[in-house]
């Protein structure tokens, strides 16, 4: 990729950035699309004097979008909401949006496109953000047959909204609950299966789409070693966190009268949406090929959480810790 110019956009993202440092490091040249350039600063810090440039894009506008790709060689796509406000819904933002990069792609003449969408993206899945998802995917490869999409599942590092949401949950209300339609207490309840994979390795996934051959029109769902539980992730939560916070399975009615109210919250935990999302579990069927299939090891999640998952410890630990060492 040396001297490549490269548009991602969301590069300011979780998984964008992880991106753009790949593409930095390959000697690729970058220009990140994002709607706030400024919050989008630390980046620059990842490449040479020069190498990472910014432009302020809406991915709603066809004339940024266009003027984001000019001499464009490749073309990243990562960006995503997991709830609908005003004009930024489901299908503005994972339908129209992704549609619109990959035509002004095609006709800027890049060679290269990737698409990141979510595993568990189908047609005729419950929840709306799936299907969007789906539909998506569909707009990209009509417009540009030739780009590679990753499906990645539940993502994990150090700025996720996943395990660092839950740890935080434990340390402020001292409990950690997921939903079930099964005894709690029995094998069978341990809630939604998932699959978390790393960031690394979704964005080591897309450096190699973008720089290898045989990766043109295929889809790639990107999954962990490992399937676990919702309760089993939130046991190990406990565990790397060094605290005893309350497990709680809770039927799924419960879940969904909670959602009718937390929607409204400005940036809600939890909607009606996500709850359809959480009856399915989200893993690697085996339809698709994976990160072995690009040649990526992937990383197992008590191999990096228990890294990040150490600020959430109690005070008290923390100086155990410390006395320990000296």
């Amino acid at each position: 990729m040396k001297n490549r110019l490269v548009t991602v956009f969301g590069g300011s993202g979780f998984v964008g950035r992880y991106i753009v440092r790949r593409l930095a490091e390959s000697g690729a040249r970058v220009r990140v699309a994002v709607r706030d350039i400024e919050k989008a600063d630390f980046l620059k810090t990842c490449g040479d004097l020069g190498q990472i440039s910014f432009m302020p894009t809406s991915v709603t506008s066809d004339a940024d979008v266009v003027r984001a790709l000019e001499g464009a060689d490749a073309v990243v796509s990562s960006f995503g909401i997991l709830f609908e406000r005003g004009k930024r819904t489901f299908d503005a933002l994972h339908v129209d949006a992704p549609a619109r990069i990959a035509k002004a792609a095609k006709a800027a003449g890049a060679k290269r496109l990737v698409h990141i969408s979510a595993l568990g993206a189908t047609p005729d899945a419950a929840a709306a953000y799936s299907r969007s998802k789906a539909a998506g995917e569909a707009a990209v490869l009509d417009a540009f047959p030739g780009a590679t999409i990753l499906r990645p599942s539940v993502i994990f590092g150090p700025e996720d909204s996943f395990f660092n949401m839950f740890a935080e949950m434990g340390r402020t209300f001292r409990v950690m609950p997921y939903f079930t339609d099964v005894n709690p207490h029995s094998e069978d309840g341990g809630g939604t299966k998932f699959q978390p994979v790393y960031v690394g390795d979704v964005a080591a996934a897309a450096l190699k789409a973008l720089t290898e051959d045989g990766h043109a029109g295929k889809i790639y769902d990107l999954a962990g070693p490992n399937v676990y539980g919702m309760r089993t992730l939130l046991e190990l939560i406990n565990k790397y966190s060094d605290r005893d916070s309350w497990i709680c399975g809770l039927p799924y009615f419960i879940g969904e009268a909670q959602a009718l109210v937390l929607q409204f919250l400005p940036k809600p935990p939890l909607t009606p949406d996500q709850i359809k999302m959480l009856r399915t579990d989200n893993v690697a069927d085996g339809t698709h090929p994976g990160l072995k299939d690009l040649g990526i090891e992937p990383s197992t999640v008590e191999s990096v959480v228990p890294t990040y998952l150490r600020r959430f410890r109690p005070y008290q630990q923390q100086k155990r810790l410390r006395l320990d060492a000296q």
